[in-house]
C-alpha cells in the first residue's frame, strides 16, 4: 500500500534498505509501533494487522482518522477544493488563522491537510511560532489532489486491522510496547549546523529530544523490543547511539531540493538497529 501524502523526508525510496532490518513474519504475533508516522511509507508497505501509529501533528492524525471513518465525505471535500485550484490556495492555507478554525469539521480539516500537502512547496509541513502553517504554494501544473483509490484502500485497511492512532508525545506512544514488538522511530532529522529540525511543530525537536529518544530506545530494548531509528548521518547522532545495543548502518539518499523534483542532493543518512544480543532475528530480503 502506498502513502496518501508526498511527505518531505518520506521513506519510500529507502524502503528496501529499511525492510532488510524488519522481520515481517514476527509482526503477525507482535505490534508494530511508529511514533513519528508522517506519511507512513514503511507502515503502509508492511500493513501490519496490529499497530500503534502516532504523530505530534494533530492535523495529520486527524487525517488518518477521517480516512478511516469518513472516506467518501473526505473525497467530496477534496473535489470542492480542487475545483478552484490554484486561486484558493491562500484562502485554504489561512484557515488555521481564523478564530473558529477549531469548530471546522474533522472531514474538512483533513481535506485541507491533504490539499495543502499536494499543492504546497515540496510536500513540506512547517509552522511558525504561533503554530500556523506557512509553506508557500508549489509550482504544479496538475497536482493529484483527489486520489480516490488510495483513500478508499487505506480506509478499508484501517477498518479491517487493529490500528490505534495517537496524538501524544513519542514516549507516551510507545509506553505499551512489550517484548517482541517492533518500534520504528523516524523523528525530525538532526543537522550538523543548528539544533535539529525545529519547525515541524511549534515546540520544535531539539538535541535534548533526541537524547530523550535514545533513553526511550534503551528502555525498549531492555524490555525485549526490536528498535529501528533513521536520521541524518551527523556526529551527534553517531555519538549518541554508540554502544553495544546498537548497530549503525550508513546509507545515501537522494533528497529533492526544489518543488519540480529536477534537482536533488545526495544526503548521508543512518539506519540504527537496536536489540538485545540474544534477541536476534533474521532479515527479510
Amino acid at each position: 500500500m502506498d502513502p496518501i501524502l508526498k511527505w518531505a523526508g518520506g521513506k519510500r525510496q529507502l524502503l528496501k534498505k529499511l525492510l532488510m532490518n524488519v522481520n515481517k513474519d514476527s509482526l503477525h504475533d507482535h505490534t508494530y509501533f511508529e511514533p513519528f508516522v508522517g506519511g507512513g511509507a514503511l507502515f503502509l508497505h508492511l500493513s501490519p494487522t496490529k499497530a500503534v501509529i502516532n504523530d505530534i501533528n494533530s492535523e495529520l492524525i486527524g487525517m488518518y482518522q477521517t480516512i478511516k471513518e469518513d472516506p467518501q465525505g473526505l473525497i467530496t471535500e477534496l473535489k470542492s477544493f480542487k475545483n478552484n485550484y490554484p486561486e484558493n490556495f491562500e484562502d485554504i492555507r489561512s484557515l488555521d488563522r481564523k478564530k473558529d478554525f477549531v469548530k471546522t469539521s474533522a472531514t474538512k480539516r483533513a481535506a485541507r491537510f491533504i490539499y495543502l500537502n499536494k499543492t504546497c512547496y515540496n510536500g513540506l509541513y512547517r509552522v511558525n511560532s504561533q503554530g500556523y502553517f506557512n509553506v508557500p504554494m508549489g509550482k504544479y501544473k496538475n497536482p493529484n489532489i483527489v486520489d480516490e483509490n488510495r483513500i478508499l484502500g487505506l480506509s478499508e485497511y484501517l477498518n479491517q486491522s487493529s490500528v490505534q492512532m495517537l496524538n501524544v508525545d513519542f514516549e507516551e506512544a510507545v509506553s505499551g510496547a512489550v517484548s517482541g514488538d517492533f518500534v520504528y522511530f523516524d523523528p525530525p532529522y538532526d543537522y550538523e549546523e543548528g539544533n535539529g529540525f525545529t519547525t515541524y511543530s511549534a515546540d520544535g525537536f531539539t538535541h535534548g529530544d533526541l537524547e530523550r529518544l535514545k533513553s526511550v530506545c534503551d528502555k525498549l530494548i531492555e524490555k525485549g523490543c526490536i528498535v529501528m531509528v533513521s536520521n541524518n548521518d551527523t556526529s551527534f547522532v553517531n555519538e549518541l547511539f554508540t554502544g553495544d545495543l546498537y548497530t549503525i548502518v550508513h546509507i545515501s539518499a537522494n533528497r529533492f531540493i526544489n518543488c519540480d523534483g529536477k534537482e536533488r542532493k545526495n544526503a548521508k543518512e543512518v539506519i540504527i538497529n537496536g536489540r538485545k544480543q540474544s534477541n536476534t532475528i533474521s532479515s527479510s530480503r
